[in-house]
């Protein structure tokens, strides 16, 4: 149980980064999203090459060897999600982006008992069926089908099932998936010149952040996913779609409907409901 909370406590704090980083993006329009990608895992992967390197752990990159095809596999599923992610908030579809990350938990749940034979107790899947509700209302209200939502959602979702069967510590097999995408990505960022990046002391300072930013947060999801279920894992999530939101509507000023106010109020009713249902469960096994 201790090891779960603690698994809860880092995809909270991953939730925390991913909820705030629109802001980041946001903050430069001019980038154009393949060129932030670029910049994006080059920096993961400088980041986590130096801090493994000093302290001489970069040898375990070798015991990855044997999983390869999983590792390219989460590296092309993380690595869609990204640029997808970063073309959709710089279209101004930070919104949109948000409540993709509302339809993921029910996907990740899904697949969790599906695949993983998870069991869902009877208040869990009364939970994940009122957000699923609140997701279907929003859908309707707004009255498009939300393909970059979809698109975000199945991505992440089976992002997370492909690394729980990754053996390996989080910081090793995260800089192993951006190994793979940063390659192709530097080659086309010195064909276009360098971009924006040492043009002027504002990208060149900004553009480096956007290694701490992606790699450092899944990290702490990959850590947590490892300890704890999948449905749980899905829920703890809505934090940062709820974070994504109201960056967008706050303060990068995007239109809100009612059918988002109506939404958010079952979502986090739904997300009270499952945590309730799995502390009397856990006080019954302790007692």
């Amino acid at each position: 149980m201790k090891s779960e909370r603690v698994g809860v406590w880092a995809i909270v704090a991953a939730c925390a980064v991913w909820g705030f980083a629109p802001l980041y993006y946001h903050a430069m329009p001019e980038v154009p999203p393949f060129e932030m990608m670029a910049h994006r895992s080059i920096w993961t992967a400088v980041l986590f090459g130096v801090w493994l390197g000093l302290r001489g752990e970069l040898g375990a990159l070798r015991a990855l060897w044997p999983q390869r095809g999983r590792v390219l596999l989460a590296a092309g599923l993380i690595g869609f999600n990204w640029l997808l992610f970063i073309w959709a908030v710089a279209g101004g579809r930070a919104v949109e982006a948000s409540l993709g990350y509302y339809i993921y938990p029910l996907v990740s749940a899904g697949l969790g008992a599906l695949v993983f034979h998870e069991r869902l107790r009877g208040g869990q899947v009364w939970a994940i069926g009122l957000a699923a509700v609140a997701v279907g209302l929003l859908t309707w209200g707004l009255g498009v089908v939300p393909v970059v939502s979809l698109a975000l959602a199945l991505s992440f979702a089976a992002y997370a099932a492909v690394k729980r069967g990754v053996r390996g510590a989080a910081l090793i097999t995260v800089l192993a998936e951006v190994l793979i995408i940063a390659p192709p990505l530097l080659v086309w960022l010195a064909w276009q010149g360098g971009g924006l990046f040492g043009h002027d002391l504002y990208h060149t300072l900004m553009l480096p952040v956007a290694g701490p930013i992606s790699g450092l947060p899944l990290v702490l999801f990959s850590y947590g996913a490892a300890r704890v279920s999948m449905a749980t894992t899905g829920l703890v999530q809505y934090l940062n779609p709820s974070l994504q939101f109201l960056s967008a509507w706050v303060i990068m000023g995007e239109v809100v409907s009612p059918w988002h106010g109506i939404a958010l109020a079952l979502i986090w009713a739904a997300i009270a409901l499952y945590f309730s249902s799995r502390a009397r469960a856990s006080s019954s096994v302790s007692t």
